[in-house]
């Protein structure tokens, strides 16, 4: 039963977490990740320093932002949490493209690893595609 009970927190972890996001409150997710916590993402900015100065980092490349991240399902086993989940915001640009005021959702999933109830790893996969698209970014074929 311990190992379930650390499942069952790990979890909980996770969705503070995302909540924290929303929110913006770095000071609380500080709170929850390791000094050694390292994000690993597919766009976005590179050479994300580890720890809260890599959170930090992550924070400011996001630009003028209101977000809100709704869990759609969490799984979790041994020390990973799984979360996917959907986000509606209104950034100011995303990825070089103006948005205009245009709200944007899209979905993403997290996987964290937590030990000892800190985040020590986070990958993220979204669907940041669909929310260029969104903008209107277009898909160019090159000229043959």
């Amino acid at each position: 039963m311990q190992t379930q009970k650390i499942i069952e927190s790990n979890k909980k972890i996770a969705k503070q977490f995302l909540d924290l996001v929303s929110e913006g409150n770095l000071d609380e997710m500080r709170k929850l990740i390791d000094t050694g916590w390292r994000m690993h993402i597919g766009l976005g900015p590179v050479n994300i320093p580890a720890g809260y100065d890599g959170l930090k980092k992550l924070f400011e490349s996001f630009g003028k932002i209101e977000q809100r991240w709704t869990v759609d399902d969490i799984i979790a086993e041994g020390d990973k949490v799984v979360v996917r989940a959907t986000n509606k915001c209104i950034q100011e640009s995303f990825l070089g493209v103006p948005s205009y005021g245009i709200p944007q959702i899209f979905t993403a999933t997290f996987v964290h690893r937590i030990v000892n109830n800190k985040i020590v790893e986070t990958w993220r996969n979204a669907d940041d595609l669909g929310r260029l698209l969104q903008l209107g970014a277009e898909i160019v074929s090159p000229a043959a």
